[in-house]
Formats: structure tokens, C-alpha cells, sequence
């Protein structure tokens, strides 16, 4: 399989960066293919240009859009790995699925609608917060973003959604065990997640 780790958060040290970091080792040993984007590194302009906007006259990609879109066109698993800032993505994340994931490459032009061009292609999202996890979970935060986010693109692109692992108490001083035990859970839920697309390789029971 061929997967796109896409990281958003701006610091290099920070828990998210281990979270890719560990996707991308996780994958690779089981010898998949895994291309790292890490969005702040790479400067990715967040902000959709007027011309991109589909509309009668026509519409173009910008050439940073279109050259990630040939980075992205082989690629059956998307990974997303970012913090809740205000209970949502960041923006640098939000700006490239609105950019990225627009008409052209997630879905195109269909009678009286749009259809969606990623069917087949699968969706997991791991994010982090602050605030306790039990209580992203109890106030319905992790539930509304999902139905917005992932649930939204995936519906519109034609993505399966594989899962969404939250991790809460991720502050300054999360001990060096409690980080390990949640980078273990993060392998765990991509052999859980793409155990079946490996033959001889079973998911966990």
C-alpha cells in the first residue's frame, strides 16, 4: 500500500511529530510505501485563491496544488495527524483539503451535483488536545469534528473512513512511559486498520 502521512502542527518536537513519526516507521517496516508531508515545514499556503473556485467561466489549480496532487495521485491511504485548536483542525490542515481535496482530485463535475474521485482510497486521522480525552469525548467535540471533517470529506471524496484516535493530556509534562504507551496504541490502530489489505496478516482480536 501506498500511504500519505499528512502532519499539522508547527512545532518539530511535539507529540504529533512522534505520532507521524511513528506512522511512518510502523508502515514502512511492514514494507509499505509512505510519503511524509509535513505541512508547516514545508511552507504549504493554506489560503484557496479565487481563481481555484470552481465556476462557470473556469477554474485552475494553482501549481503548488497541482504538484501536490501528482504527489498525491497514487496513494491509497491518507493519514492525518494534527491538534484541536479551538475543538478543529488547524488552519494550515483545513486550508489544504479545501485546496487539495477540491474539484479535480476528490471529486468532479457531475449531472446536478458532484461525484466523488477518491472512491476505494481510506481516510485515519490521529489528534491530540490538551483537554482530558474523557472529556473531548463527553462534551461530543470528537464526535461533532468527525461529522464535519472526516465524515464530510470522506462523503464528498469517496474516502473510507478507517477510525479517528484521539489522545487527550497531551501537555508539557507527559511522561516519557505514558508518551510510549500512546505511540504503541497508534501502532496498534494501523494494524488494526490495514491488517486485511496484507496477506498472512491478521487483525487483532
Amino acid at each position: 500500500m501506498r500511504h500519505a502521512v499528512i502532519l499539522a502542527h508547527p512545532k518539530p518536537a511535539s507529540f504529533c511529530a512522534s505520532i507521524a513519526k511513528t506512522c511512518v516507521e510502523n508502515l514502512t517496516s511492514l514494507g509499505d510505501q509512505v510519503l511524509l508531508r509535513n505541512l508547516y515545514e514545508l511552507g504549504f499556503d493554506p489560503c484557496l485563491k479565487a481563481g481555484e473556485l470552481p465556476n462557470d467561466l473556469g477554474f485552475a489549480p494553482e501549481p503548488d496544488v497541482v504538484a501536490e496532487r501528482a504527489l498525491l495521485a497514487d496513494i491509497d491511504s491518507f493519514i492525518f495527524v494534527y491538534p484541536f485548536w479551538f475543538n478543529a483542525p488547524p488552519a494550515i490542515l483545513k486550508g489544504y483539503v479545501d485546496r487539495v481535496f477540491g474539484m479535480g482530485f476528490g471529486y468532479g463535475p457531475a449531472f446536478g451535483g458532484t461525484e466523488p474521485l477518491l472512491v476505494g482510497k481510506r481516510l485515519t486521522s490521529f489528534s491530540t488536545s490538551g483537554a482530558p480525552e474523557h472529556w473531548v469525548n463527553s462534551t461530543g467535540a470528537l464526535k461533532a469534528l468527525m461529522a464535519v471533517f472526516d465524515l464530510h470529506l470522506a462523503g464528498v471524496c469517496g474516502l473510507s473512513v478507517q477510525g479517528h484516535r484521539h489522545f487527550g493530556s497531551i501537555l508539557s509534562n507527559l511522561t516519557e512511559e505514558a508518551g510510549a504507551d500512546m505511540l504503541s496504541q497508534v501502532e496498534a490502530t494501523l494494524t488494526h486498520a490495514f491488517a486485511n489489505m496484507r496477506p498472512g496478516l491478521r487483525k487483532p482480536t
